[in-house]
Formats: structure tokens, C-alpha cells, sequence
């Protein structure tokens, strides 16, 4: 998360398998296979939380496949790592229910939820689920006071269609915040996308420039290493804050959530 603690150490926890069918998953080997398939380690979430102390890391993330899928164990690790004093974050699809989300919220600071289109039509054809819950979920976390970023992955020919880039950008920002961080990710051919081409860099890039013109003030482009846009700026004085390439931070002045520069506060989780 580009809004948590940038550049801090952190362990990832992640299972077998996902409750989307995503065709262009990038991760499917794990997320489209089941938990017999795959070999793992078996952790309690006690021996998860001293792991990543003893590695000296801040946070401890659930990612890479769908992490309402090992439900139980993420809400054990996230309670015992509070007591701890870590950080907690998860990159999720969004397709939770709302009462399960609100009790796993409780002990979490930052969610990643990717919204990876605004159309009924791509989610139930190409990722086999439903737009209306993951909205759901993007407002409840909203709700719940926890630092959110959304990731939208432009793929050629599905998701690219800049009329309902500017849909989804029109609702994020009436009905999250313009303040929210919103990714726009490169997309790279992979399992059964591999006919599809790269995102060209011009649509992440009028993309970007919609979502600013909907007034978002902190809008990213991923998976495109250099790129000016994997920077953050200050909304106000527009200076340079974050400086990254991908996902090293090579500066911050960030001085306790405001910036350095004109006093600004930025949302984020930044001590």
C-alpha cells in the first residue's frame, strides 16, 4: 500500500485458491488451484506474528490469492498482531460478506481492494462473481475508517472502455472520497489472457488523467517500472512527496502525515 509506512518490511500470508475465477489472473497457479494441490507450511497464527517480528518487519499483509478464503486464520493473525503492535493490511476482491468484513475490520488499518472493472458484464464473464458486493465492501471499509487504495488492472478490449473508466472514477470520488488512492495496473498476457497484448502506457495514462479530472488527487500507474506516475504528489503545492520506482522508495517528506513542503495532510498510515 502506497499509504502505509512506504518503504517499511513486510510478510505476506497467503493459501490456496479464490472465490473469483478471474481468466486473467495473474497469480492463478495458486489461486485457481485448490489447497491439496499446493504445498505449504502449517502456521498458527502465533508462530505467523513471530515470524514476522523475528524477521523485523511492521506489517503483515494477506495477499497474492484471495484471503476471504482462509477467512479464519487471517482474523486470528490480524487480532494477535495487533497485540503486538504491528501493522495489518490484506489486498482482497471485495467479494466478502458485510458482516464477516465489519468484525475482520476491527483489527485491521489498510485494505486493497481491487475493482477490476465497472461492469456487470466483465465481472460475471470474465472473473465468474458480481460487481455490486465489491462495491458494497469498498463502502464499508470506507465507512469503517480504514485507509483504503483501489487497484484497477486495464486489460485491452474488456475493462479499457474510457466511458466506464469515467463512471467508476465519478463514483469512487462521490462516494469514497477524492482523497481515496486509486492504481491503474498494467496488464500482462497470462492464463487464459495470453491472446490479450500489454496495456499500452497511453490508456493507463488517460485513464489516469480522468480520474485527476474526477478529482482524485492521488491516482497511480502500476506494473510500468519509471513511470512518473508510481510517484506521489501533493495535491495542494503539487511537489513530488514519494518518490518510487515500482515499489522502492527512494525518497519521502512525508513528515508525520502532511507534507514537507506546503503542510498538506495526506491520508495514509505514515508512523
Amino acid at each position: 500500500m502506497y499509504h502505509i509506512v512506504p518503504g517499511h518490511k513486510n510478510i505476506s500470508v497467503y493459501t490456496a485458491s479464490c472465490n473469483f475465477r478471474c481468466k486473467h489472473c495473474h497469480n492463478w497457479p495458486i489461486s485457481q488451484s485448490p489447497p491439496e494441490e499446493i504445498r505449504g507450511f502449517r502456521y498458527t497464527p502465533e508462530e505467523i506474528v513471530e515470524e514476522a517480528l523475528r524477521h523485523g518487519c511492521r506489517s503483515i499483509s494477506h495477499s497474492i490469492n484471495e484471503p476471504t478464503v482462509f477467512y479464519e486464520l487471517m482474523y486470528g493473525v490480524v487480532k494477535e498482531a495487533k497485540k503486538k503492535g504491528l501493522l495489518t493490511l490484506c489486498h482482497t476482491n471485495g467479494g466478502i460478506a458485510k458482516a464477516p468484513l465489519l468484525e475482520l475490520l476491527k483489527f485491521m488499518d489498510g485494505v486493497t481492494v481491487d475493482l477490476k472493472a465497472f461492469s456487470q458484464k466483465f465481472y460475471r464473464e470474465i472473473s465468474g462473481s458480481r460487481l455490486e458486493p465489491v462495491l458494497e465492501t469498498l463502502k464499508t471499509i470506507k465507512g469503517a475508517n480504514k485507509h483504503l487504495e483501489i487497484v484497477n488492472l486495464i486489460i485491452p478490449t474488456l475493462n479499457d472502455q474510457m466511458d466506464d473508466i469515467e463512471r467508476m472514477c465519478g463514483w469512487i470520488s462521490g462516494n469514497l472520497g477524492k482523497d481515496t488512492p486509486l492504481h491503474f495496473t498494467r496488464f500482462s498476457p497470462s492464463y487464459k489472457m495470453t491472446h490479450l497484448p500489454f496495456t499500452p502506457i497511453n490508456t493507463l495514462e488517460e485513464a489516469r488523467s480522468i480520474a485527476m479530472g474526477q478529482g482524485i488527487e492521488y491516482v497511480y500507474i502500476g506494473n510500468v517500472v519509471g513511470h512518473p506516475a508510481n510517484s506521489t504528489y501533493c495535491p495542494k503545492c503539487h511537489k513530488k512527496l514519494i518518490e518510487r520506482t515500482h515499489f522502492i522508495v527512494l525518497e519521502n517528506h512525508v513528515k508525520d502525515g502532511f507534507c514537507s513542503f506546503c503542510k498538506e495532510k495526506i491520508p495514509g498510515i505514515w508512523n
